[in-house]
């Protein structure tokens, strides 16, 4: 049986602000550790963030750059966590309504890639193991990120590696990020799923994180779509995981 691979990429890119997201504190998150913080970013009761107009900039420029739509009015949500890097326990993103929405990217091969949707989050902080211990690095909270979600377009590996190339060069071009994957300032996440060729129903998708190359990517996109397939052949069950 012949089968096709069906894979979604959510890639976010830390904008080139000298500030936070929703505070003045600066984004330098390679400075001394927990020295670039304050009451908002930390989450104190009683404080009030107030958005970065250049964060919204530079989101509104990369998403025009990405052929998106923009929404007039947008609002923010809270997304719970419980992770020890993330002192409010709660991430401040957007859902119901983002920046920016239906926009596309044509591949050097003219396949078009949709964009589902642009929108604004601020990022978590940083864990450093040693030994027994985790240390936790607080300098990268609040730091403003772009988070941008292709449709399910992608059908190879290869594919999403000429993806991520085009839009770094092009987040890069405007300005908006410099993209450097050594220093987190663009990750990515690729959601991968397989099904019969030709056929309309999706397959069961598991989520690929903490890759951080393009090359890595690609590689983890190949392993994982000769597992599933394998596993279907096998007539085993593939579960929705990360």
């Amino acid at each position: 049986m012949e089968y096709e691979v069906v894979i979604g990429l959510e890639v976010h890119v830390q904008l080139a602000t000298e500030s936070k997201i929703f505070c003045s504190c600066s984004t330098d998150f390679e400075s001394k550790p927990n020295t670039n913080i304050c009451p908002v970013c930390c989450g104190y009761p009683g404080v009030l963030p107030v958005l970065n107009r250049r964060a919204v900039e530079l989101a509104v420029r990369t998403a025009l750059a990405l052929n998106c739509k923009i929404n007039k009015r947008v609002y923010f949500e809270r997304k719970n966590y419980f992770y020890p890097d993330l002192p409010k326990n709660y991430q401040i993103s957007q859902y119901e309504l983002p920046l920016a929405h239906d926009g596309y990217i044509v591949l050097p091969s003219l396949k078009r890639i949709g964009i589902e949707r642009a929108h604004l989050e601020e990022d978590a902080g940083k864990l450093v193991h040693k030994g027994n211990y985790s240390l936790v690095d607080l300098n990268r909270t609040g730091i403003p990120l772009l988070e941008i979600v292709s449709r399910p377009d992608i059908r190879s590996a290869d594919e999403a590696f000429d993806y991520l190339n085009y839009l770094k060069l092009t987040i890069q071009y405007i300005g908006a990020s410099s993209c450097d994957m050594e220093k987190g300032y663009l990750r990515c996440d690729a959601n991968i799923s397989v099904r019969r060729k030709g056929g309309d129903i999706l397959g069961t998708k598991v989520e690929l994180k903490n890759m951080n190359s393009f090359r890595g990517v690609r590689d983890a996109l190949l392993y994982e779509a000769k597992r599933q397939i394998k596993c279907l052949d096998e007539g085993k069950k593939i579960y929705q995981e990360t």
